[in-house]
Formats: structure tokens, C-alpha cells, sequence
């Protein structure tokens, strides 16, 4: 049963009515907006790894970083910011498109 953990048995149904409805709306809004921030997060991890590149290139170029191995640490950190992100995309869009094959 190991494929099976991520299923969640399932609830009884409530009376419908306007009540039920508002709780799954926030729940739903509230989902959207943590992956949205999740999203966000990691853009701004990908924008931050690569100034702190162009940073220590800069410094580097000019003479005045005194650690010649910092930037290749640097340049490693923003190409794996920048694989998680190319991750992230790729599940969104793998779980939009088995969203879509879901016939209702």
C-alpha cells in the first residue's frame, strides 16, 4: 500500500447550502494562495541567487573579492534556484494537464 498514503478517506456530505459552500471557496482560496506564495518565494530565491552572481562577479572582475572560491559557490546556489524552479513549473504543468483529462 505504498502508492496508496497520499489517499484520504472520504467525509461524509454536510447539507448543502451557502454555509458549505463559503468553506470550500476559503479552502480553496486559501490552497491557491499558498502555492501562489510558494511560487513567489521561489522566483525571488532564483532573482536573489543570481544578483549575488552578478555581485560577485563584478567584484571578482574589479579585484576586490578576496575569496576566488565564493563565486563558483555562488554560481552552483543560483543553478540549483533555478532547477527547483524549472521542478516546480514542470509539476504544475504535469498536474494541470491530469487535471484536464478529469472528466466530470
Amino acid at each position: 500500500m505504498e502508492g496508496a498514503a497520499f489517499i484520504t478517506p472520504m467525509m461524509p456530505w454536510n447539507s448543502i447550502g451557502i454555509q458549505e459552500d463559503v468553506r470550500q471557496t476559503a479552502v480553496v482560496n486559501a490552497e491557491a494562495s499558498l502555492f501562489k506564495d510558494v511560487f513567489k518565494n521561489t522566483i525571488n530565491q532564483v532573482k536573489e541567487a543570481q544578483a549575488d552572481v552578478e555581485a560577485k562577479q563584478y567584484l571578482l572582475a574589479t579585484g576586490q573579492l578576496d575569496d576566488a572560491h565564493v563565486l563558483p559557490i555562488a554560481e552552483a546556489k543560483a543553478g540549483l534556484a533555478v532547477d527547483v524552479l524549472i521542478g516546480l513549473r514542470n509539476k504544475t504543468i504535469e498536474s494541470y494537464n491530469e487535471l484536464i483529462k478529469i472528466s466530470v
